[in-house]
């Protein structure tokens, strides 16, 4: 799909992952409208992104969401990033429920988002959603996390027949060096150093680097229903 003059929306899209999304997206011709919940990062955004149209927006308030592709009718790209909220983390024995079960807000967003952004869409367009490398590689005390992603990418095969001939696909990023880590300074470098230490790739990927493989789901017409892994080889022995 040649993307030129094409229209999208990004959830998430005002930081990280999304927001470098949008980024390739304004270069590659796209008229983007991007939301997030935060006004700080909006304002941000904004500034990282201009040609791009920013709201803010709660994957969790359907009818907001209702109105959002209501008024950007009909666009042919939908990428949906936004974690929804927390998420928790830690043993699972010792975990409150209600943690474990408030993470789940990712895929309501994405079902929110899928369910009714599909109707204000094209038919050959194409949807992008985000799960993560601990779908199918769990290390301890990422249950909730895990659980999560497993869901997002079971979602995406189950529905993309139902959605035909728009495309849906997932990207799985491992970890990657985003505000979604808040530590800084040297106590964030050895923190990413330890977790990518396994890895094939020994080092954090960048949101520029996801953003890519975005940009391939879009773009290729002969996929869908898949999931695109971006981690390094987090995946392999």
């Amino acid at each position: 799909m040649d993307l030129t003059g094409k229209r999208a929306v990004v959830l998430g899209g005002t930081s990280g992952i999304g927001l470098a999304t949008v980024q390739k997206l304004l270069a590659a011709g796209v008229e983007v409208t991007a939301g997030g919940r935060s006004e700080r990062n909006i304002a941000r955004a904004a500034e990282a992104a201009p040609g791009a149209t920013f709201r803010a927006i709660d994957v969790l308030d359907r009818d907001a969401l209702e109105a959002l592709f209501s008024d950007c009718a009909s666009f042919d790209v939908l990428v949906n990033a936004a974690t929804g909220g927390d998420r928790a983390v830690g043993p699972f024995l010792s975990m409150d429920p209600e943690g474990f079960q408030g993470s789940f807000r990712k895929l309501w967003g994405y079902v929110n988002s899928v369910r009714f952004g599909a109707h204000h869409m094209s038919e050959t367009g194409s949807i992008v959603l985000v799960s993560g490398s601990p779908a199918r590689k769990c290390q301890p005390g990422m249950s909730s996390i895990s659980s999560v992603g497993n869901a997002v990418e079971g979602f995406v095969r189950a529905i993309a027949p139902e959605l035909a001939p728009r495309r849906i696909n997932v990207v799985s990023p491992g970890i990657i060096d985003t505000p979604m880590f808040p530590v800084q300074g040297d106590d964030r470098s050895k923190f990413l150093d330890q977790a990518t230490a396994n890895n094939l790739i020994k080092r954090a990927g960048t949101a520029d680097e996801v953003a890519d493989a975005v940009m391939f789901l879009l773009g290729n017409e002969f996929v869908t229903g898949t999931t695109v892994d971006v981690d390094g080889g987090a995946l392999l022995p």
